[in-house]
């Protein structure tokens, strides 16, 4: 007869340890995962198509060691040099958004970069473009100064933690509120900083202030390949051009090219008025031109802010400023050259070759001339309006610049044989239009 007392001793008893870690803990903290795998379904939709992996995978394992290796390359470029390509050559994209004037519109800015995939519905950097550029004129006709500025500033530390970039620009009507012509401020924007008083601070030597002299240029110079050099790289290079010289007007285009580096001119210029052909300072390109600039606006923000103009008189450049600030703000300058939009087609497309030789680019994109219908491509795609009114102070036309960059190789290794293609396209809430589809074929070794 068997014993009671085994039978009951044999019997599995469950501890309390295992009661409460079934019972207490694991339930909650497996709906606590489906949950969490909701909402990175729901915020991260590229977790769901198993093509994106490759790129998730690069891009957050760069957020970790990035800083460690540099941050002027691109993914691409970055994942080659860990884990290299068994010496295949490699394909190069790059991704260009770029913007016109915002004239102190919030909301139809959030639109803008929403619809062109640069932030997301709550305004964050979203790591769709590598680059986004902004040409000018933020400020003036409308009353979101403040929030504007705060939230390039924002995108731009959330591009720079990801590996992409921002470039800002000054445009005419940043210049003229450092100057302190307030033509165009509206009453209820000055009450937005409080006074008159605050507001010229916060222009000159306060956070916005500081931000435009550490964080914006008048121009600049983006190639698209970075075997060029990073965004801003002077051109022409000193060992190739003597750029020096007093009066570069009477070299012959053909001069600025090397055939050498058949990449030299595959770069964009971004301007807010436009890059007159008859500019005294247009090289070196833009380092030239962003240090007059640097040197104009220390003097405005660091003197002794004039009462604005209206109603007091009209205060002008300061006294100590060089010819050549001053032919940096007037009608052939940078800031206010339209010629590129008025002029007659015939003779823009002859002026624009001269341009571009001496700047090193393909293209020029500028805003500051509006057209109210669309973004404008004139010369086959060498120059590029883009500004289209888009703050409501002008009727809210919402538009964008897209520029889709690959270099892919083709055929054997040791031919050396790549194909460069480049689309740019005008992004509208409704549709897309493709401005310019070049293609070429370059030989050479791109790293």
């Amino acid at each position: 007869m068997p014993d009671p007392r085994r039978a009951i001793r044999a019997q599995p008893m469950s501890s309390p340890r295992s009661s409460l870690l079934w019972g207490v803990i694991v339930p909650p903290l497996i709906a606590l995962y489906f949950i969490y795998t909701l909402q990175l379904h729901v915020i991260f939709p590229e977790i769901t198509d198993p093509k994106q992996y490759p790129a998730l995978f690069k891009r957050a394992f760069f957020t970790i060691v990035k800083p460690a290796l540099g941050s002027g390359a691109s993914y691409e470029d970055l994942f080659e040099q860990v884990f290299g390509s068994g010496g295949e050559r490699q394909p190069f994209t790059r991704h260009i958004v770029a913007v016109g004037d915002l004239h102190g519109d919030f909301p139809n800015a959030r639109k803008v970069l929403q619809f062109s995939g640069v932030t997301d519905a709550f305004g964050n950097w979203t790591g769709h473009a590598d680059f986004f550029v902004q040409t000018g004129d933020i400020i003036d006709r409308g009353d979101d100064t403040i929030p504007l500025f705060d939230w390039m500033d924002r995108l731009r530390g959330q591009a720079a933690a990801t590996g992409g970039i921002v470039l800002s620009h000054l445009g005419n009507h940043e210049w003229m509120n450092a100057i302190g012509d307030w033509r165009y401020v509206y009453p209820t924007e000055i009450k937005t900083f409080g006074t008159v008083a605050d507001r010229q601070k916060l222009l000159s030597t306060g956070r916005i202030g500081r931000s435009w002299a550490r964080n914006y240029t008048t121009t600049s110079r983006l190639p698209l390949h970075p075997s060029l050099g990073p965004p801003n790289t002077p051109f022409p290079p000193s060992k190739h051009l003597h750029y020096q010289k007093e009066d570069t007007a009477d070299l012959e285009n053909s001069q600025y090219y090397d055939t050498n580096i058949p990449l030299s001119h595959s770069a964009i210029s971004f301007v807010h008025g436009g890059l007159s052909p008859t500019y005294r300072d247009l090289t070196p390109f833009p380092s030239r031109i962003n240090e007059v600039s640097d040197s104009l606006l220390k003097k405005l923000q660091n003197r002794v802010q004039p009462p604005p103009h209206p109603p007091n008189a009209y205060p002008g450049l300061p006294s100590t400023a060089t010819q050549a600030e001053i032919e940096l703000y007037n009608a052939n300058g940078p800031l206010w050259y339209r010629g590129w939009a008025q002029e007659p087609e015939e003779k823009v497309c002859v002026d624009v070759e001269k341009v571009l030789a001496k700047t090193g680019t393909r293209r020029m994109i500028m805003g500051h001339t509006p057209d109210f219908t669309g973004i404008v491509a004139r010369c086959k795609g060498k120059i590029i309006i883009i500004d289209t009114g888009i703050s409501h102070a002008y009727g809210g036309v919402l538009s964008a610049l897209s520029i889709h960059y690959t270099l892919t190789p083709i055929g054997p290794k040791e031919k050396k044989r790549w194909v460069e293609k480049e689309v740019v396209s005008a992004l509208y809430p409704d549709r897309q239009e493709v401005l310019v589809k070049d293609e070429r074929e370059v030989v050479g070794d791109f790293h």
